[in-house]
């Protein structure tokens, strides 16, 4: 591939500008004539069954158009979807309100009034009497295993979704051979997303077509289940996404208040409108992470890994959402991390519980997968009196292994994981870091360096194969004029798209990046799509874009070698204009080769007219991005403060088409990856009640409690897109978490701390050193 001075260039988001200036158009914004709003209620309690629910007085209060509950939901919706297909998963069927009389979490939607305002809606969805009868719950996974224990969907028997093995090698043996074995047990803590702007729907059913604009990831996704949801033909259902304000997997799912919304105004024939409030964000969309993990690595005296044994027990929450199953695997692929082990084991468990159901959440199980095996090679290196940086360099797999089949099965496209950690210490002089923590420890300070290189899987196919395969869709079309219209399957809200599928486009044709217009988000617009999700938009998508682009090329070049009688072969561009070589004079300009196209008088023999081209584009394997993330932070001993030093990023995207794009990918990954390591995690008491339900109690970090970000990068393309991309997304928030605790019980080492549980808050690190008082 050729790269342009288009593709490479540090542009500014083309995006920005509406965005920052309030002409951006979100789902609240958009009213119509005679729209209606719909106020949810939802269950106070855990698990309870609902023994009866009066709606009188809800329908006789002021603006009440309609009162809905399950049974009017179980007459016109059918079951929302659950997309992974594990062998022998057990899937309980789940509407868009309770049907079975049975409340399985706090915020489980029971009823649904619409009235003619919000604050009417919502006054009156407080007259809606529901009688419960509370049953006992559960909320750890662990506990729901037990036997005894409350089982959520009685129809299946148990509260265990599914069971899932990977590995390969000989696991017993390297165990028993080993002359070391390190054990953990890691809680991975739950996350709330917490998009700045919360979910939202609008329906409005119109001559025949029922569109439906929600904030979401994946439109095409949305209309296909919709269709199945309202029983509606697909062929008339329209779904747009207007500006989604941020989404981190949150918004790539198919919620029930869409259903709702949809059945609504079709029941209704008004225009219906539900916004989500901050408080449902917190107990309705999905929360994120919520893993136990036990892992057990074996290794020699030098250091060289020979086994991993990993039991992952995952909370999904009291229902399957869209992907909530295949989230989990994620960390049973993936991990081995970037080592050469060759004996490896992982089971993967998916129990359900009565908390909000868990879904993808920026990194979606790779982030569990690198914490584990980080922890591991530090809690190795700590055993063996190593440095942490010898222990990963003993192990890392080397260049020449690539493509690299590891004994859970992924395949690794290309990597050298070492030249990114060295960049790493270089930049950080790692050394002199050294010298200065032993030099700070005798005058009673506490400097702590952490390290984490991981690997990543990225250009993830359909959603849980509900639109096909592993493919994305583009269309490049050249106006008459000479202007290019993008069309793309991708759906994205923040990543800088409609930057960068322009530059490629430039790149391709050479047309201005100014001439080229991207749109996405409409399936009427764009016919076929699967979304933007697991840092596949670039790497697939944009793949998409690039041979849709060469396509159109090399029309045009046919069509002016046409014109000027000459040889497809011997015509050369610089995007402007249409050459001849060796004969300059003889030339066309591209806007007059894209006028003929469309004028048809003048074409090759059997040519259509028209300059545009559709592409679907299928990669031949996924793609693996990785890098090396050190931090460094000094823990004041007396109060448990955690103050960071510094922080250096080496991430390897592979080809990069905009490098400040990716910057601003990294800087937002590493925030939450660093907000889970100390800031961030979800609290039920014993009840089931979310005790971090508002920003006043789930802690988010402001940008002034993080550090500068030093970014680097190395380059290994992919060999499975034209792009030689890999996606970087999700890249800092998987380095993010274990370089942040890595450095933090690095900082601690001199007390006898090796572990603590994750937000590492000053209380907590202050608890740890109180109990460990003697090693002082």
């Amino acid at each position: 591939m050729v790269i342009s001075h288009a593709l490479g260039a540090r542009i500014k988001r083309r995006e920005d500008p509406r965005l920052i200036t309030g002409r951006a158009i979100y789902v609240d914004d958009l009213n119509f004539a005679g729209m209606v709003h719909v106020a949810i209620v939802r269950s106070p309690h855990a698990h309870a069954t609902i023994r009866s629910i009066d709606t009188t007085a809800a329908r006789r209060a002021p603006g009440v158009v309609a009162v809905w509950t399950g049974e009017d939901v179980k007459a016109r919706c059918g079951p929302l979807p659950v997309g992974p297909r594990i062998k022998e998963m057990k899937a309980p069927k789940r509407f868009p309100l309770v049907i079975d009389g049975v409340v399985r979490h706090v915020g489980d939607p029971v009823a649904a009034v619409v009235a003619t305002t919000m604050d009417a809606a919502r006054d009156a969805s407080d007259l809606v009497e529901v009688d419960y009868e509370p049953l006992p719950s559960v909320q750890d996974p662990e506990a729901a295993l037990e036997p005894g224990a409350p089982i959520l969907h009685q129809d299946l028997g148990t509260n265990v979704c599914f069971r899932m093995t990977y590995g390969g090698g000989n696991v017993e043996e390297a165990f028993a051979g080993a002359d070391v074995v390190v054990k953990t047990r890691i809680v991975q803590q739950r996350l709330i997303p917490a998009a700045m702007e919360t979910r939202g729907v609008v329906a409005q059913y119109k001559g025949g077509e029922l569109t439906v604009w929600t904030s979401t990831q994946i439109p095409h996704v949305v209309k296909t289940t919709l269709a199945e949801t309202v029983r509606l033909p697909e062929h008339e259902i329209h779904v747009i996404a207007p500006e989604v304000g941020g989404g981190f997997g949150s918004k790539l799912d198919v919620y029930g208040e869409e259903g709702l919304v949809a059945a609504l105004a079709l029941a209704l024939g008004r225009p219906v409108k539900w916004i989500e409030s901050r408080r449902e964000n917190f107990i309705a969309t999905i929360h994120g992470r919520g893993q136990i993990d036990y892992v057990e690595l074996a290794a020699h005296h030098d250091g060289t890994v020979a086994g991993l044994r990993v039991r992952a027990i995952a909370d999904l929450g009291a229902y399957s959402q869209l992907l909530t199953p295949g989230v989990p695997t994620n960390t049973g692929l993936m991990c081995c991390g970037c080592y050469r082990i060759p004996n490896a084991h992982a089971e993967v468990i998916g129990v359900f519980t009565n908390r909000t159901p868990t879904d993808a959440y920026r990194g979606a199980g790779r982030p569990e997968a690198t914490f584990l095996i980080e922890r591991a090679m530090d809690l190795l290196a700590a055993e063996l009196k190593m440095d942490p940086v010898e222990v990963r360099r003993k192990n890392f797999i080397p260049p020449a292994a690539f493509p690299y089949k590891t004994p859970t099965g992924a395949v690794y496209d290309s990597g050298n994981y070492e030249r990114a950690l060295d960049k790493a210490l270089e930049r950080a002089d790692y050394r002199a870091l050294r010298d200065e923590q032993a030099k700070l420890r005798k005058q009673g300070r506490y400097l702590g360096i952490g390290i984490a290189t991981y690997v990543e899987i990225t250009g993830l196919g359909a959603v849980a194969g509900l639109s096909g395969g592993n493919w994305e869709s583009a269309t490049v079309r050249v106006e008459p004029t000479g202007k290019v219209t993008v069309l793309t399957g991708t759906s994205p809200h923040g990543q800088g798209e409609e930057t960068t599928f322009a530059q490629i486009v430039s790149d391709r044709l050479g047309v201005p990046v100014e001439d080229v217009v991207v749109l996405h988000g409409d399936t009427r617009a764009v016919p076929h799509g699967v979304g933007t999700f697991g840092s596949r938009t670039t790497p697939v998508g944009g793949s998409a874009v690039y041979v849709a682009a060469e396509k159109v090329k090399d029309k045009a070049v046919q069509i002016a070698a046409h014109l000027l009688e000459a040889a497809p072969a011997d015509i050369s561009t610089d995007g402007a204009r249409f050459t001849v070589r060796g004969s300059p004079e003889r030339s066309v300009e591209f806007k007059d080769v894209a006028r003929m196209a469309y004028k048809a008088y003048k074409l090759p023999a059997g040519m259509e007219p028209g300059l545009d081209v559709t592409h679907f584009f299928v990669p031949k394997e996924r793609v693996f991005p990785f890098g090396t993330h050190l931090c460094v932070v000094e823990v004041d001993p007396d109060t448990g403060e955690v103050t960071f030093r510094r922080y250096i990023a080496v991430d390897d995207c592979g080809n990069i088409l905009n490098p400040l794009l990716v910057a601003g990918q990294i800087h937002g990954g590493i925030v939450q990856g660093l907000a889970q390591a100390i800031y961030e995690g979800v609290t039920y008491d014993d009840e089931g009640q979310l005790l971090t339900g508002t920003f006043a109690e789930y802690v988010v970090p402001q940008a002034t409690d993080v550090p500068a970000f030093e970014l680097d990068h190395t380059v290994t393309p992919s060999p499975h897109n034209p792009l030689g991309a890999k996606g970087v997304g999700e890249a800092g928030t998987i380095g993010a978490t274990p370089a942040v605790v890595n450095a933090i019980l690095d900082a601690l080492a001199p007390f006898g701390v090796k572990d603590l549980q994750m937000p590492i808050t000053p209380r907590r690190v202050w608890e740890a050193l109180e109990g460990n008082s003697a090693s002082r």
